[in-house]
């Protein structure tokens, strides 16, 4: 399945000049591509990108990541190269894979315990009717996010290619070069498993399931193996082309990069020793590993590692389902190297990071802008967007209106911002959506009034003289000055560190940390003087008058 033809990258003479320069970390992996064309004297490419899936579980985020990643590094080499290279990205499913265990967060998981052993595409859709199998209905969810998305790859299945015959003859080179193989893998393998190891899992001609079995003798001129059947204890023999046979998955990771001749595959830092022992066997089998990236892994909200199989940290949908695309994009972008936690409470400020991007880009200069996310998101063209309002900002005027409606933060947003509508911001419309789903699912529940004590409601009773002397209509600005000389007012609230121009003291982080506790049941949230500013004054009073009343609290 081919996607459609990847944009145009709009390169120009000093956009090739600040790629030359850029540090950002696809520019550097597309220069080791291009070193390793110099290297081979194939300046005029193909080059192959390729990312791996492997559909025992449902799609998670981690595996779009690397799909997200690899195309980075492909719109890099594109500018490096002035686009005069060809580039395929393939998205490799290994669906051949035997189903070992069931994973915990599918349904019909009775049905699926009697096909244990099976490749998983021959694994009944426990789904629905759908699809021809567990691993055909998880290609699809795969392919449906990255069709969503807009990503150009080809995709190919495990299950395919072998049954095609496309990976024959490097095959029968494994065959050829079984002993070396051997001695490559053993020695990283427990006692126990190198009584059965071979690069090769036959596929049972009886019950179609993977089999792990030693194998007895190796046929060249047949180009088949033999080995005992562990339920009738009879010899089998068997070619390892036409789909008969799959490989380990190490060596299977390195027949792929040898038979497809792939250039480039990052992968998990989990897998860096798995990386090593593939590229050796993919030399044997005379071919040259890929360039490569390891990435650090990403967490669930306990800092364990994310699994399919177990289905924690966020899907895809869930996602999708209180932020863009584009959001998740930046959070796959920044820090690939470092350990992140992938879990509901990193999306509002992925959303507000990529608006954040996308108003700094038009005003940046071409070595910039190639260090900003959004260049890499949108292949250099990023669309243009007014956010007057972020995300941040809307949880908190659902916090204080407690709206469960987006037409409800709507009317403060039209109200006291000009000029804005629905029609006008369809971008800001999409995100008062993600807004309101995320607060009632998320902010509403661990909303903690804090009811204030003396010298705290001494100050918000300050805070409400001195928002009365304002006008109605007061701007952001002005609002925020008024609370600022209301909590440098305050020895509690004062920050003796940091003084103005007239030397008095500045005012502490405490002072905000306090009205959001206590006005909006939430610990932190943007500048308070602009959330007023399109709250609104009256309703700011009515809060603290409620807060006053201990009705907030109560």
């Amino acid at each position: 399945m081919t996607q459609a033809t990847p944009p145009t990258i709009e390169i120009t003479a000093d956009l090739r000049e600040a790629a030359a320069a850029s540090k950002a970390w696809p520019f550097e992996e597309a220069r080791r591509i291009i070193a390793r064309l110099d290297r081979r004297g194939d300046v005029a490419g193909p080059v192959l990108f390729e990312t791996g899936y492997g559909p025992s579980g449902l799609p998670h985020i981690g595996t779009f990541g690397e799909v997200a990643r690899t195309t980075m590094v492909r719109n890099a080499f594109r500018l490096l190269t002035g686009d005069a290279v060809p580039t395929t990205l393939i998205c490799f499913s290994d669906d051949m894979d035997g189903l070992r265990k069931v994973p915990t967060n599918v349904p019909n998981r009775a049905m699926m315990e009697a096909h244990l052993g099976l490749p998983l595409t021959s694994v009944p859709d426990p789904f629905s009717n759908e699809h021809p199998s567990f691993g055909a209905a998880n290609n699809a969810r795969l392919r449906a996010f990255l069709d969503r998305f807009g990503f150009d790859y080809d995709f190919m299945s495990a299950t395919d290619v072998y049954r095609s015959g496309r990976f024959d003859a490097t095959l029968l080179k494994m065959l050829e070069v079984y002993d070396e193989v051997m001695a490559i893998m053993l020695p990283s393998l427990g006692e126990e498993r190198r009584e059965t190891y071979s690069p090769f899992l036959p596929i049972s001609p009886t019950t179609g399931a993977v089999l792990q079995v030693p194998i007895l003798e190796r046929k060249l001129d047949a180009g088949t193996i033999v080995y005992r059947d562990p339920e009738t204890e009879a010899l089998v023999e068997q070619p390892v082309t036409g789909g008969q046979v799959k490989c380990q998955w190490k060596a299977d990771w390195a027949l792929r990069w040898a038979a497809l001749g792939i250039d480039y595959e990052m992968s998990g830092k989990d897998l860096i020793d798995s990386v090593r022992l593939s590229a050796r066997i993919c030399r044997v089998l005379g071919g040259e590993p890929p360039e490569g990236f390891n990435y650090e892994l990403f967490l669930d909200e306990n800092g364990q590692k994310i699994s399919k199989s177990k289905g924690n940290g966020l899907s895809i949908e869930e996602w999708l389902t209180y932020a863009s695309p584009e959001s998740l994009s930046v959070f796959m972008f920044q820090k690939p190297r470092a350990a992140k936690r992938l879990y509901f409470d990193v999306i509002p400020r992925a959303v507000d990071d990529y608006f954040s991007f996308l108003a700094a880009f038009p005003r940046q200069d071409a070595l910039a802008r190639l260090g900003n996310p959004v260049w890499h998101i949108h292949a250099g063209d990023p669309p243009t967007v007014d956010m007057p309002i972020n995300f941040a900002m809307l949880l908190n005027l659902a916090a204080a209106s407690n709206a469960h409606q987006k037409d409800v933060l709507w009317g403060f947003i039209t109200r006291h911002v000009d000029g804005v509508t629905p029609q006008t911001h369809p971008k800001l419309d999409e995100l008062v959506g993600y807004a309101v789903r995320y607060y009632d699912d998320f902010v509403a529940p661990t909303k903690v009034f804090h009811a204030p004590d003396e010298e705290e409601r001494a100050a918000l009773e300050a805070l409400d003289t001195a928002l009365a002397d304002l006008p109605t209509d007061a701007d952001a600005a002005a609002i925020q000055n008024a609370i600022y000389e209301v909590g440098r007012s305050f020895s509690r609230f004062q920050d003796t560190r940091k003084t103005g121009p007239d030397g008095r003291p500045g005012v502490s982080l405490a002072w905000f940390a306090t009205l959001y506790r206590i006005l909006l049941g939430m610990e932190r949230g943007p500048r308070f003087g602009s959330f007023v500013a399109i709250y609104g004054i009256p309703e700011t009073r009515a809060l603290i008058a409620q807060a006053l009343a201990g009705e907030l609290a109560a």
